[in-house]
């Protein structure tokens, strides 16, 4: 039995001061990379409608999409505790369906919990989750779900009367039940009065340092999303340009007769070979 870190050992991290690394993961064979690399919380974000699908938007993932994703790294992980998204229109109805999609996320899809974007309206919603035995992460800031309503992707609670809304919304998430919550495109004052008010964690991604934890998009990380880079995300490394380059060389060995050589090859026994060109004739 596979035993997954838990939202008491993610409350006990950031109470004892240390910084809580979250990481995006879309397939088996990349989970399992983050995994082995130390990250105990890996979210399936509803960011692979871009990343991973070629969408426009996240507003064109549906929850098989999240399924499909969401079992793929689970099959890759065994202790990282899995942060599922629900995908718009999944939990914005009524409670009902809300509790229903989101106990899908975790019986077939393997999650430990959900994360859902938005503020006080939500709260109600998010209730009645977390009493259905559910765990639910919050999202506030820029909930990429709502851009058509926030006019793109834009940083916010850049005014007084938008940053006492956000700082309302935060303490009505927590009092909902929110184990934890993300902020997302905020200014760093702001996210650091948020995080200093509440009792549960606050995760950044373009929230600035003192959150008590941060969250990236993997391909941001590693340089495999070519298509926009965001200021908040560091490349720690361009796979995109490396892959491009070991395709090239792979391309070049094969048009050059280079690959595959012996080494890459089966070779059969010699007396299978005799009879076989014994029978064929072509002796």
């Amino acid at each position: 039995m596979k035993t997954r870190k838990t939202i008491q050992e993610f409350q006990n991290q950031s109470d004892s001061g240390e910084k809580i690394v979250m990481i995006t993961a879309y397939d088996y064979t990349s989970a399992k990379i983050i995994e082995n690399a130390g990250i105990d919380y890996i979210l399936v974000g509803d960011s692979l409608g871009q990343v991973i699908l070629g969408y426009d938007s996240t507003v064109e993932v549906s929850i098989e999409d999240i399924l499909h994703h969401l079992k793929a790294v689970t099959r890759g992980t065994e202790k990282a505790h899995i942060i599922a998204d629900m995908p718009f229109m999944t939990f914005q109805i009524n409670p009902e369906s809300a509790i229903s999609n989101a106990g899908k996320l975790l019986q077939y899809g393997g999650a430990q919990s959900v994360k859902i974007e938005g503020g006080e309206h939500m709260c109600p919603t998010i209730k009645k989750i977390v009493a259905a035995g559910i765990p639910v992460m919050g999202h506030l800031g820029l909930t990429p779900q709502s851009h058509n309503q926030l006019g793109g992707y834009h940083l916010q609670a850049k005014t007084l009367i938008s940053a006492e809304k956000i700082i309302e919304d935060a303490l009505a998430i927590e009092d909902a039940g929110a184990f934890s919550l993300v902020l997302e495109s905020i200014p760093s004052e702001v996210a650091k009065i948020i995080t200093g008010k509440l009792k549960i964690p606050t995760i950044g991604i373009g929230a600035g340092p003192h959150c008590n934890g941060q969250i990236q998009v993997f391909h941001d990380l590693m340089g495999l999303f070519s298509d926009f880079q965001p200021k908040h995300a560091k490349k720690y490394v361009d796979l995109t340009e490396i892959i491009k380059n070991s395709i090239e060389l792979y391309a070049s060995d094969v048009k050059t007769g280079k690959f595959p050589n012996t080494n890459h090859s089966f070779k059969a026994k010699t007396e299978l070979v005799s009879k076989l060109e014994s029978k064929l004739g072509l002796k």
